[in-house]
């Protein structure tokens, strides 16, 4: 087959490759579309991976072509996203179903071999099956729209209120759940940031607030729905909406962004820590203070919740996608072809263009 291999830091090719050897569970997925993350950039131009040679990739979608020794025959021709995640089932998060914070925990497209390939041996516990309403596309930005549901429900467990089935069902607003005024920020507009924002929309929540530093974000945020009054630059943030939001989504991972968070929020505030970090953190005396005087709630997220069950993260995602609700698709500014790859990644590394979401489609 063929595949893009990163064989060392700033050291990947495009050739051929053995196809992949199934184990025991494991299914080959020929892969029909994936999505390059922001954190593949600095893994292959920057801190390498966990060993040499790997095949990248971790967002990505396909179809079930072979299974082990025969097994599970039923499989084949399965149109799949797929879980990047590959729990170790025996540490005590796995066996609370805690499986994104497992401690020995496998990874496709960093740990093993990911979907920057033709072909993709995957766990079948870490298949998600497609409706046909649902494309390949679309099904290979699961997993960075289910990390935005996943800070969105951790963040609301913060403020006491959940994030019941009834908002789900019902909307924010229809729900009773959130008054009028309940106020959010998301700062840092990459990709993440802006699912976040698009979801928040399609629950129904009015008071959304976008704070970003290029034109394109906000002709993007725009574009999800939030008004032209609630979308800021970075750098020229009014004063009047300082201390007033109830929760706030820090998706850039600078340590300025960071410490603006705190800013924002209002007295009582929540804060969700969702962006990898680009450096070591440090907060100055007076943004600390903040933290201790308004009484803020802080928290972290990591991953996404993959249990198989409907109540997960990815299951809620591929619902509001077969339901037309929501439209990720929108978001992709540039497409290249496997063997094109390379210009994607050096567009991202570059940043000589603008962009969201960077996929290669397969034929």
């Amino acid at each position: 087959m063929k595949a893009q291999i990163l064989y060392n830091v700033n050291d990947i090719c495009y050739e051929d490759t053995q196809d992949p050897v199934l184990r025991e569970g494991q299914v080959l997925v020929k892969v029909h579309a994936a999505g390059i993350c922001g954190s593949d950039i600095p893994r292959i131009y920057v801190n390498g991976t966990y060993h040499f040679p790997t095949i990248p990739g971790h967002e990505f979608s396909g179809e079930v072509v072979d299974t082990f020794e025969g097994e599970d025959k039923d499989l084949c021709g399965k149109r799949v996203g797929i879980f990047p995640l590959i729990p170790c089932m025996e540490c005590s998060q796995c066996r609370q179903g805690h499986y994104e914070m497992c401690k020995h925990y496998d990874y496709l497209g960093s740990r093993s071999d990911g979907g920057f390939a033709e072909y993709v041996a995957v766990p079948k516990w870490n298949l998600i099956e497609l409706p046909d309403s649902v494309t390949y596309e679309q099904a290979a930005m699961l997993e960075p729209m289910a990390v935005a549901v996943h800070a969105i429900r951790k963040a609301f467990e913060l403020k006491g209120n959940g994030f019941s089935q009834k908002v789900f069902d019902e909307g924010a607003k229809e729900s009773g759940e959130f008054p009028d005024y309940f106020k959010i920020a998301v700062t840092g507009l990459g990709t993440i940031g802006l699912f976040i924002v698009m979801f928040l929309k399609n629950i129904g929540f009015e008071n959304v607030y976008a704070i970003g530093n290029k034109n394109f974000q906000k002709e993007t945020a725009l574009n999800l729905g939030i008004s032209e009054d609630k979308y800021y630059d970075y750098k020229s943030v009014s004063d009047s909406i300082l201390n007033s939001f109830d929760l706030v989504f820090e998706v850039a991972g600078r340590n300025e962004t960071i410490n603006f968070s705190l800013v924002l929020a209002a007295p009582s505030g929540s804060v969700c820590f969702v962006g990898n970090p680009e450096s070591d953190i440090s907060f100055a005396k007076d943004v600390y203070w903040m933290i201790l005087r308004k009484q803020l709630s802080i928290t972290g997220i990591w991953n996404s919740s993959f249990t198989r069950q409907e109540n997960d993260d990815w299951h809620y995602v591929l619902d509001q996608l077969s339901k037309g609700a929501i439209h990720p698709e929108n978001l992709i500014t540039h497409r290249f072809s496997l063997d094109k790859l390379q210009d994607g990644l050096e567009l991202m590394h570059t940043k000589k263009e603008n962009y969201i979401k960077v996929m290669s489609t397969f034929p």
